[in-house]
């Protein structure tokens, strides 16, 4: 079965999965211009990696709960995909 995504997440000060739960999908996450900072996502080394407001990023068949994600509390990552 095929579902649409479409997810505003509040970043947090502390590392935080992108969802509680196992889903895996095609999606497009973007930092919206208007964040006051970067959002640091976890590499798959536990390395940060820093996305500047602005930037986003196609993935394919990606578990989101893998995603972690951190930063300036009051900014937001937008999600927009599906499970196709």
């Amino acid at each position: 079965m095929n579902n649409t995504i479409i997810r505003l997440i509040d970043v947090t000060a502390d590392y935080q999965p992108l969802v509680a739960d196992r889903l895996v999908a095609t999606i497009t996450i973007s930092c919206p211009s208007d964040n006051a900072g970067a959002v640091i996502f976890r590499g798959d080394d536990g390395s940060d990696v820093p996305w500047r407001a602005g930037e986003w990023h196609t993935l394919h068949r990606v578990d989101l709960s893998a995603i972690q994600i951190k930063g300036t509390v009051g900014d937001t990552v937008t999600v927009v995909g599906g499970t196709w």
